[in-house]
């Protein structure tokens, strides 16, 4: 086991650890949905509403762990497998974070949702796109679409555009957090136009491609 699979256990476990502490001093009911200003307008029952995250990271930890293991081009992820961890991590300290958010919140001690959030969404678009730069052809992780899992070429091709998009999608999230009534904007904007251009691009690398063969 590496570093960054034992930084994903801790993250975890202080997950829990600072979930359990909290939930004596929480009241009955705990903040659970932010609207686009910023504004809490969602509340769930305690027990719920501090259980959910956790519930959510051990979850998709697990699955995320598990799906290497069944994928037909598993010796794939060799090439990738640290990246791939890191993403792991990097999803655990998101929802770490978000957590602490929903406790903070819940007693009284509002943390502008619409600075923080900007730049956590952020730094997970910019390690997505590093990640992508260095990932291998795969059935579960990275731009799949049936044009990069039809050719290992266009593949390459879409992900090292996609990493590129990705990051300017990252740095353009950070920068919501100078415009906090915008922010929502700053974050979806960029993360939509980043699926739909790399979606596109790859059909047409193949088509170039089908074109030259």
């Amino acid at each position: 086991m590496n570093l960054i699979r034992i930084a994903i256990i801790v993250g975890l476990i202080l997950t829990f650890i600072v979930s359990l502490t909290a939930y004596p001093v929480l009241p009955d009911t705990v903040v659970s949905h932010w609207n686009a200003a910023g504004v809490p307008d969602g509340t769930m029952g305690k027990l719920a509403g501090i259980g959910l995250v956790p519930v959510i990271m051990v979850a998709l930890v697990a699955l995320l762990a598990f799906l290497p293991r069944i994928d037909p081009l598993w010796k794939n992820y060799a090439a990738f497998r640290n990246w791939y961890d890191g993403f792991i991590l990097i999803f655990v300290l998101f929802m770490l974070a978000v957590q602490c958010l929903i406790i903070l919140w819940s007693l009284g001690h509002p943390v502008s949702i619409n600075l923080l959030m900007p730049v956590l969404v952020g730094i997970l678009f910019l390690y997505t796109g590093f990640f992508l730069e260095r990932t291998e052809p795969n059935w579960f992780a990275g731009i799949r679409t049936p044009w990069t899992l039809s050719s290992a070429t266009v593949w390459k091709k879409t992900h090292l555009v996609g990493g590129k998009l990705f990051k300017i999608a990252g740095i353009v999230s950070c920068a919501g957090a100078v415009f906090p009534d915008f922010a929502i904007w700053f974050i979806l904007v960029p993360a939509l136009g980043t699926a739909l251009v790399t979606v596109v691009y790859s059909w047409y690398a193949f088509q170039k491609e089908r074109e030259n063969s």
